[in-house]
C-alpha cells in the first residue's frame, strides 16, 4: 500500500486523518514539531488502530531535517500537509511568525517533493478564503470569489493556495488537491483522540464542553444582533471523522485517477448552517448537561454567516458529511469527560 507523509499528524484533524488512512491500509509517516499538539496522541492512534504510526519530531520549515526525512523514507507516494499555526487572533499579534511557519513549511515541502519526485499533495485550506460571502454565494461553492483575508492566518491560506498553483504550473508532474474546510467539531467515537486546545480554546465546541465540565464558569456568545434567525453567527459544523475520511478519498483519487486536473479544489462541509445558539441548545439536549452562557458584544473579525455547498466534493470525491449533529456533539462530550476523568 502507498506511503503517505502527514505533516501536523498529531494535531486535531491530522490525528483523525492518520487513523482513517491506517485503517485503510496506508503506511503513514507523521512529521510534527509538537508546537500545538501532544505526543500522547500517538498512544490514542495506536489504541484505535492497533498499530503505532511512524513519527518524526521535525519542524517542517527546517530544510535540512526535512531533506533527511525524505531521503530516509523513499519512496513517498503523497503528502497531506496540515502543519500550520492556526489561531486567528495570535496571527494578528504575531504575523511574521505565521508567515514564516505557514508559508515556509509549504515551500520547503514543495522543493523537496520536486527533488524526490513525490507527485501528490493534499493541502489543508480553509473557508476563511471566502471571507463573508455575498448572499448570492450562500451556500458557498468553489466558484465563489476569494475575499481579502481578515487576518494573517487567513492570508497564509490564500498565499499557499497561490504557491501551489504556481508550483504546479511550473511542474507538470506535481498534482495537488486543495481542501477548504468549514468548521470541524467532535472527536473519534472511541474518545481516544479529540480536540485538545492549548490554553484558551479558539473554537466554539471546546468552550462548550469545558463549560459543561465545570472548567469555565460560563460560555460567552459573541453577539446576538447579527442578521440571522436567532441573532448569533452561523457556521457549517462538520464532524472531524467525516472530514478525515475526505482526505482518504482525496488520496485515493490522486493515486488512481491520472486524468484529473492538475490542481483540484473542494469545499468540505455539510451544506447546512447552524447558529452558535443552536449548537449550545443541541449540546444540552444531546447530553442532558446544562451549559450556562451569557451574550456579550460582537468579536472583531467574526463572519456573520457562512456554510458550504459540498455538491462538488460529494460527486467527484464520492464523499459526504452526514453524521447527525447530536451524535457529533456527544462524541465531543465523551472525549471531554475522558480528559477530565468525569464519570
Amino acid at each position: 500500500m502507498a506511503r503517505i507523509l502527514v505533516t501536523g499528524g498529531t494535531g486535531y484533524i491530522g490525528s483523525h486523518t492518520v487513523v482513517e488512512l491506517m485503517q485503510q491500509g496506508y503506511e503513514v509517516i507523521i512529521v510534527d514539531n509538537l508546537s500545538n499538539s501532544n505526543i500522547d496522541v500517538l498512544d490514542g492512534i495506536e489504541a484505535i488502530v492497533g498499530k503505532r504510526p511512524t513519527f518524526e519530531n521535525i519542524d517542517c520549515t527546517n530544510y535540512v531535517d526535512m531533506d533527511r526525512l525524505f531521503s530516509r523514507y523513499q519512496p513517498i507516494d503523497g503528502v497531506i500537509h496540515f502543519a500550520a499555526s492556526k489561531a486567528v487572533g495570535e496571527s494578528v499579534e504575531k504575523p511574521l511568525m505565521y508567515y514564516r511557519n505557514n508559508i515556509g513549511s509549504l515551500v520547503t515541502l514543495l522543493e523537496l517533493m520536486k527533488t524526490y519526485q513525490v507527485p501528490n499533495i493534499v493541502f489543508s485550506s480553509s473557508c476563511t478564503v471566502y471571507g463573508q460571502p455575498d448572499a448570492q454565494h450562500l451556500p458557498v461553492d468553489e466558484s465563489a470569489p476569494i475575499q481579502k483575508a481578515l487576518s494573517p492566518y487567513g492570508n497564509t491560506k490564500q498565499v499557499n493556495e497561490d504557491i501551489i498553483r504556481d508550483a504546479a504550473h511550473a511542474d507538470a508532474n506535481l498534482h495537488a488537491t486543495i481542501l477548504r474546510y468549514f468548521n470541524p467539531i467532535g472527536a473519534h467515537p472511541s474518545a481516544m483522540i479529540g480536540e485538545l486546545p492549548n490554553g484558551v480554546p479558539n473554537n466554539l465546541l471546546p468552550f462548550v464542553t469545558q463549560t459543561a465540565a465545570g472548567l469555565r464558569q460560563e460560555l460567552k456568545v459573541f453577539g446576538d444582533d447579527y442578521n440571522t434567525p436567532d441573532g448569533s453567527c452561523i457556521r457549517d459544523y462538520i464532524y472531524v471523522v467525516d472530514l478525515a475520511k475526505a482526505h482518504v478519498k482525496a488520496v485515493e483519487r490522486m493515486l488512481i485517477v491520472p486524468e484529473r486536473e492538475q490542481v483540484e479544489t473542494f469545499n468540505l462541509g455539510t451544506g447546512r448552517g447552524l447558529s452558535v445558539l443552536e449548537i449550545v441548545r443541541d449540546f444540552m439536549e444531546a447530553t442532558g448537561v446544562k451549559v450556562p452562557y451569557t451574550i456579550v458584544g460582537r468579536r472583531e473579525g467574526d463572519i456573520e454567516q457562512v456554510w458550504a455547498n459540498p455538491k462538488y466534493a460529494n460527486e467527484v470525491l464520492g464523499w459526504k458529511a452526514d453524521t447527525p449533529v447530536k451524535e457529533v456533539l456527544l462524541s465531543a462530550w465523551k472525549w471531554e469527560k475522558r480528559l477530565r476523568n468525569i464519570v
